[in-house]
């Protein structure tokens, strides 16, 4: 049966619309950035009478966005490696044996993406508190702290997801491996890990992205020395104004390391989450 002669043009008519609603506000963002703040201030023109790249020198001196760019790339790195190396021998176990209450942590562990993120908004907070006042540790306002946290965000997926990825690698590999003398440590590192690249890389990507946006947790778990960009970008934001425009060149320059990595690292990912998905 041939499709009618219509539908071709209807699909493009409706990618070109998702498109444009897609890219309009990327426009805005980036034509915002090159323009003075007074051009931003008095309405928005859809092109700028005034080009100036003055707001991406200023975005370093109104706030210290250098501090706060290391503190995301620091925390969102730390809390994306641990999340995949304990991601990583859980979903392994998980996978490979059974034992009492394997099926009971599989619920728990998707369960949890049940609830809304700010129910552990509380409870996070009087643990650290309290830990400090007891043991000295300094988990809140610490970057430590903040990254403890991402990981009870990001690891239930990442176990999840991998476990998926994990069951979809023949068992006869590991097996394989074990009759050539390795261990079960062997067989994960030199069997499993290696076959299933692109579901850790996807994993990793997760754990970064969930770090690196998060606003909530961050504004309320760090003080003025550990705070991170997502949080940061309200300093353009003064009683008596703010700076549009830095706003959208800060913005832009916050879009590059995740916009860059997911780019380059697209292939990995789009594997990594379609087997996870099907099996």
């Amino acid at each position: 049966m041939h499709e009618p002669r219509w539908l071709p043009w209807a699909r493009w008519i409706g990618l070109g619309f998702l498109g444009l609603f897609t890219l309009t506000p990327l426009y805005v963002m980036a034509s915002s950035s090159i323009k003075p703040l007074r051009d931003v201030q008095s309405g928005f023109r859809w092109i700028p009478s005034t080009i100036s790249f003055r707001p991406f020198a200023d975005i370093w001196k109104t706030i210290p966005l250098a501090r706060y760019f290391v503190n995301s790339v620091i925390v969102a790195s730390i809390a994306s490696v641990l999340s995949v190396v304990v991601a990583i021998f859980a979903a392994y176990a998980v996978s490979r044996y059974r034992f009492p209450g394997r099926r009971l942590f599989s619920v728990t562990v998707l369960s949890t993406q049940m609830f809304p993120g700010i129910l552990f908004l509380l409870p996070l907070f009087m643990i650290f508190v309290n830990l400090g006042n007891i043991t000295g540790l300094e988990l809140y306002g610490s970057r430590t702290g903040l990254i403890i946290t991402y990981l009870t965000f990001s690891l239930p997926f990442s176990i999840w997801m991998l476990v998926g990825y994990f069951d979809s690698i023949p068992v006869a590999l590991d097996e394989a491996a074990k009759v050539d003398g390795n261990g079960p440590l062997g067989a994960l590192f030199r069997v499993v890990i290696p076959a299933a690249i692109p579901g850790i890389v996807a994993v990793a990507i997760y754990a970064f992205m969930t770090a690196w946006g998060e606003v909530l947790f961050a504004s309320v778990m760090t003080d003025e020395s550990t705070r991170t960009l997502a949080v940061g970008l309200r300093g353009y934001a003064t009683e008596n104004d703010v700076y549009w425009n830095q706003v959208m060149a800060a913005s832009l320059v916050v879009s590059v390391p995740v916009v860059a990595g997911f780019l380059l690292l697209q292939r990995y990912l789009v594997q990594g989450l379609t087997a996870g998905a099907v099996k």
